[in-house]
Formats: structure tokens, sequence, C-alpha cells
């Protein structure tokens, strides 16, 4: 497990006066000794109480001046146990505030963990069905999405063709481009997001709770369309909205730059073996 102060030396926040870790140091040694200094207080505290009340059931005459001075003796002790409760709990809330910082920077350097390697594997492979895969797997393990669909717009009419589903079988293969929420998604480059996010059952393919298009530059070449989150994700968080980013634009290329590669690939191996057929045929005399 990694060291925490390692941690934030590597997120660059232990490089000055304001370094969180150390000062939390020094808030957890004022802590301890506000803690002994307040018990040998209510000790002392204690003794005097004890002391001014045997003095006060057996004090001679002409004992009050030393009354006094004991009864003086304590009200300072009380307002010092006061002063010393109100920086104890100020230097509780300090510790508390660097606390949370310190998760929220390990979940900010989780997520550009998780950031980095979606977009290494996304750009791993030209295998056009490789990196279908690699993008169903970012959206099942990293966004948590249960059932959701991955339309491309067709080459041939103004469509969009079922390229793989999840968690659900569409009833159609195709969607025109500027139809319903999809489609109309499609056509204007934007996302998607329903007000309700969190259903027990996948919603209607038509009716999803998000829609990502899938971007480069401003033409868009598919989109994802999600109908159900895992049962333990109730909305969408600044790590899905990240990833979202990611997906319009890296998945897009990723996509784009295998289709194309395949395609390519393919017309090799036609020219090819063209090349070949001429080379085993007789010349003619």
């Amino acid at each position: 497990m990694a060291n925490p102060e390692d941690a934030l030396k590597k997120s660059g926040l232990l490089s000055g006066p304001e370094d969180p870790f150390r000062k939390g140091q020094e808030f957890f040694q004022i802590f301890v000794k506000v803690k002994e200094f307040t018990e040998d207080l209510l000790k002392e505290n204690e003794r005097l109480r004890f002391k001014v009340a045997s003095l006060e059931s057996g004090l001679p005459p002409g004992s009050d001046d030393r009354v006094r001075s004991l009864h003086q003796r304590i009200r300072e002790l009380e307002e010092r146990l006061a002063d010393l409760e109100t920086r104890y709990k100020k230097v509780e809330e300090e510790n508390k505030e660097f606390a949370d910082r310190y998760i929220e920077i390990e979940e900010q350097n989780n997520n550009l963990a998780n950031l980095y390697v979606a977009s290494y594997q996304l750009h791993s492979t030209l295998d056009y069905k490789e990196v279908i895969r690699i993008v169903q797997e970012i959206i099942i393990n990293l966004i948590g999405a249960e059932a959701f669909h991955i339309w491309m717009v067709s080459e041939k009419a103004p469509v969009l063709e079922i390229e793989g589903s999840e968690g659900q079988t569409p009833p159609v293969s195709s969607l025109p481009i500027g139809d319903g929420i999809i489609g109309s998604s499609a056509q204007n480059g934007e996302n998607y997001f329903a007000e309700r996010v969190s259903f027990p059952e996948p919603t209607p393919y038509d009716q999803p709770i998000a829609v990502i298009p899938l971007k480069i530059k401003e033409h868009v070449i598919g989109v994802i369309s999600i109908n159900k989150l895992l049962v333990q994700k109730k909305a969408f968080t600044t790590m899905d909205y990240e990833l979202f980013t990611l997906l319009a634009g890296h998945a897009a290329t990723a996509i784009f730059s295998a289709k194309l590669y395949s395609a390519s690939a393919r017309k090799l191996t036609t020219l090819q073996g063209f090349i070949d057929m001429l080379k085993t045929q007789p010349a003619k005399k």
C-alpha cells in the first residue's frame, strides 16, 4: 500500500509551508499536548474544589482571604480549560478538513489512473472488433452500466446501425438519424441525460437514461445509449462525465481508425489476391 506522505508528494501538495501532511502532524502533536494538559487541569480543579470544601467546613476565623484566593485560582483554571477546549475543537476541525482533502486527492488520483488505463486500452489495437469490446468493457467496468447499446452511423444511408449490445436486445437493428432521443443526439452531437437514472429494470431501448455521441471534432460517427446502471449505482458521478468525454473523443477516434485499417486491410488482401492470380496465368504467346 502506498505511503500517504509519498502519495501527497507525488501529487505536488507537499511543497511549501502550507504542507497539509506536515500541518496534520503538527495538529496531532498539539492534540496530544492539549489532551494531557486538560487531564492535568481537571485533576487540579478537582483537588482544589475538594480542598476548598474541606477548608470551608473547618476553617478558623480570619481565613476568608485564603478561601477567596482559592476560588480565584479555580476560576482561572476553569477559564484556561475553556480556552483549551475551544482550541482543541478548532484543531479537530482542521484535522477533519485535512483528512477530507487527503481522501479527495486519493480519489482524484484513482480517477486519473482509470482515465489513463481506458485511454491506453482504446489505442492499443487496430482490430475493429477488439476496439468495440474495449469500449464495452469501459462502459461496464468504469461507468457501471448494466444495459446499453453501441450504434454506428451507416455509410450507405442516414441511419444508425446496431454494433453491439449488453444486457438488452433491441427489437430493431437500425434507427433513422434525427428520430427519437437516440437519433436526435446523433444529429445534433449533444449528450443526453435523463432526470432519473436509477431503475430496477432496463428502460425501453428508445428511452435511454443517457446518450453519448461518438465524435471526431464535430462529425458524429456513432452513439452509445445506456438503459440501466448497476444496482448499487444511483446517479452519475463527476468521474462518469469525464469518462463520457473520453468516450466521445478517444473511443470515436479508436473506432474510426480501426474501421479504416480493417477496410484498408481487406482492400490490400483483395488487391494481393488479384496480383497473385495474374502471376499464375500463363503468358500469351
